[in-house]
């Protein structure tokens, strides 16, 4: 294949213009971000069945050629694991690539691994081995060598021979349609858009907190998030999940109080302890009624737990009859959630709810019924 570095306007324009009469592009990137907010992209591959080029953003400022391609309809563009490279394009140019195929995704319908990562699956189905060894190359540096262009060219060399495998896979067992949810879902702008006030959920430990504690958090939370959008920062750099959660548990009053809460830097409360007390008095302040809450799972009862075995069993028959792992479908997490009566779940979305959740609906509200016949088990209306 062709091989290219863009490093100048008009040479990324005549590229888009080529890349214009493909049917597809592969496409990934290399970014840095441990040490900012934003991830910062350091170069974009790009390929389709005749060429590959490494794009440089540090040395082209004007991407517009580019995001033109990536709005084209009649150009699919291919990701494996979408989503930290549609931020990344979301953050650029304000809209999404479309339409959108992931090779991450369409292995979970053709049997080839649920969430495998690309060296795997360039390895189970090309049977090549890629070389791991820039993994962790600072990619914002200047000049690359040519072993790293060539790390990143594997990046999209293997994808754009990957896509057309798995379309024709797709369609030989009658799947193309099955993912069209999925990669909708990957498209949606409010995937990529942050919230701060509802940051507080990601937060490990926010289970232990109840009531005005967790509108503290809540509070602690959107402060620290938009600090860290504002300079462009970790959050974890601004105030680490501990502090944040200790702040929130024992409410500190004054900032003598706040200095007694251990583990919090001295630099923290020098710079922001003033801003902390105002976030706990903002949290206190708030009515009961526009206090955050968290769903508290019910403790699953025996007669519980049958039933969930006998849902896992549904699951395995269906995996079975359209020949995918069952974990594809649900796991054993999902179907307890389903008996305690939660509906926002993914096997009862998309085409793992045409072929296998709706009939987990129909068991539950008695229209099927698990029998054995022949020495089989089978699921009859």
């Amino acid at each position: 294949m062709e091989t290219r570095f863009i490093n100048q306007p008009a040479d990324l324009e005549h590229l888009c213009r080529e890349l214009a009469h493909s049917s597809f592009v592969a496409v990934d990137t290399e970014f840095v971000r441990e040490q900012t907010y934003y991830p910062q992209l350091a170069l974009i591959q790009i390929a389709d069945d005749t060429r590959i080029a490494c794009i440089d953003p540090l040395a082209i400022e004007d991407l517009s050629p580019l995001k033109a391609l990536f709005a084209n309809p009649a150009v699919t563009k291919v990701f494996h694991a979408a989503d930290q490279d549609l931020e990344i394009f979301y953050l650029l140019f304000g809209e999404l690539p479309q339409p959108l195929f992931d090779t991450q995704v369409a292995a979970t319908v053709l049997g080839q691994g649920e969430q495998i990562g690309y060296a795997a699956l360039v390895k189970d189905v090309l049977d090549i081995e890629l070389d791991k060894s820039h993994t962790r190359t600072d990619w914002l540096q200047r000049p690359l060598d040519a072993k790293q262009i060539s790390y990143a060219e594997d990046d999209v060399r293997h994808l754009a021979r990957l896509y057309p495998l798995q379309l024709e896979a797709l369609q030989r067992q009658g799947r193309a349609d099955w993912l069209d949810e999925d990669f909708a879902a990957l498209i949606d702008p409010t995937r990529y858009q942050v919230d701060p006030q509802g940051t507080w959920q990601r937060v490990k430990g926010s289970n232990k907190l109840r009531g005005v504690q967790l509108a503290i958090l809540q509070q602690l939370c959107a402060w620290r998030e938009q600090l860290a959008m504002d300079k462009d920062k970790p959050r974890r750099w601004i105030a680490a999940d501990n502090v944040v959660l200790d702040i929130a548990r024992l409410r500190p009053k004054d900032l003598k109080a706040l200095e007694k809460i251990r583990g919090i830097p001295t630099g923290l409360v020098q710079r922001n302890g003033q801003r902390l007390l105002q976030c706990v008095r903002e949290g206190e302040a708030l009515p009961k009624d526009e206090w955050p809450t968290q769903a508290r799972p019910k403790r699953l009862t025996d007669a519980d737990d049958a039933l969930v075995d006998v849902l896992s069993a549904i699951v395995k028959l269906s995996a079975a009859e359209h020949r995918i792992s069952p974990a594809t479908l649900a796991g054993r997490k999902a179907l307890e959630a389903l008996v305690r009566g939660e509906r926002e779940l993914p096997i009862l979305t998309g085409w793992r709810r045409r072929h296998g959740g709706q009939q987990l609906l129909d068991f539950l509200s008695g229209d099927g019924r698990l029998a054995v016949q022949a020495g089989r088990l089978n699921l009859t209306p």
